[in-house]
């Protein structure tokens, strides 16, 4: 049985009253830039659950980030990077160490000549997506119901409808804790499905290039983009908060139809629910789950389907904090 994995460190804990001034926060040098302590992260993920982070700054700019790597070094803080919090599910005991939210590195810049856009870690696909089809950029149209950034579809070669971000990226730029940067180009990142080898690494994807092609109708590529964020809609639970997908499909195989024929579609624990619209989500019903409700209803997941038919479900979500291990 493959077990969910925790993404957890141990911190340096540090004395709030040492560090804050009478504002409640730390002012970054140089930078707007302020470092928060002890701040929910329920609000900055899809799942609206989970425990707070034990410091946590939003850079806007490159800059701004580089200084948030280098006060996280001063302080000795491992570094958790949090994009739009749409394939994650925090602990309830929260995330120690320094969290770094992407979610206003939004920069977007569309490049006619080359028929190129490159946008920045913290855009949304689904936004970048109808950037496009407005200018009637074709590419993206597959796009725009993934609810996450263009760092984490990098990181997880997010795809839909038989496509892939690998398929239209062209490079990418990342930068280590030590705010180096580096660029990249695609066989670089020894893309597979739903993985890169960026996943599990400490570097963060900072900017992404993308090959589109210019010239179409805006109506065109909206109607095109319009349809496929319906038949997300019509076929997945967006009504209510969840991660996405939890599992990678084990191939030839489909994680849905394996849950699903293991009677499983509305099985509940706590708050958390296997949805009845698509059983591959696990959705926080009526807003009550906890992170533990979510972990336990993956793990039971697991179990069932293995004890039915022997295949091993890997999570697609990826954890952050502590969890139990058995």
């Amino acid at each position: 049985m493959i077990q969910v994995k925790s993404e957890s460190q141990n911190s340096t804990k540090l004395s709030p009253e040492s560090l804050l001034g009478k504002s409640g926060q730390i002012s970054l040098p140089g930078t707007n830039c302020t470092v928060k302590a002890e701040v929910p992260l329920t609000k900055l993920t899809s799942y609206r659950v989970g425990g707070p982070a034990e410091w946590l700054v939003i850079p806007q700019h490159l800059e701004e980030l580089q200084a948030s790597l280098e006060w996280a070094q001063s302080q000795k803080l491992p570094v958790t990077f949090l994009g739009a919090g749409s394939n994650l599910l925090v602990s309830d005991r929260g995330v120690p160490g320094l969290v770094i939210s992407t979610r206003k590195l939004r920069q977007t810049n569309f490049d006619a000549e080359m028929g190129q856009v490159t946008a920045s870690a913290g855009q949304l696909m689904a936004i970048l997506a109808t950037k496009a089809a407005d200018k009637g950029w074709q590419g993206l149209e597959w796009a725009v119901g993934i609810p996450g950034t263009v760092g984490g579809a990098v990181v997880m070669n997010a795809g839909a409808h038989n496509l892939a971000t690998s398929d239209i990226l062209v490079k990418t730029k990342v930068m280590s804790l030590d705010g180096h940067i580096k660029h990249l180009m695609v066989p670089d990142l020894d893309f597979s499905y739903r993985t890169s080898n960026l996943q599990g690494d400490s570097r963060l994807v900072v900017e992404a290039t993308f090959q589109l092609q210019p010239g179409a109708e805006p109506q065109e590529v909206k109607a095109l983009t319009e349809a496929a964020l319906n038949l997300r809609h019509q076929s997945q639970p967006y009504d209510l908060p969840s991660c996405g997908s939890v599992f990678r499909n084990p191939h030839p195989q489909y994680a849905a139809r394996l849950i699903e024929q293991s009677g499983l579609k509305g099985h509940t624990i706590g708050g958390a629910q296997v949805a009845q619209k698509h059983a591959n989500f696990i959705v926080n019903y009526n807003h009550q789950a906890s992170a533990s409700d979510i972990f336990e209803l993956i793990c039971y997941i697991q179990q069932q389907v293995h004890q039915r038919w022997e295949v091993n479900l890997e999570p697609e979500v990826r954890l952050l904090g502590n969890f139990p291990t058995n």
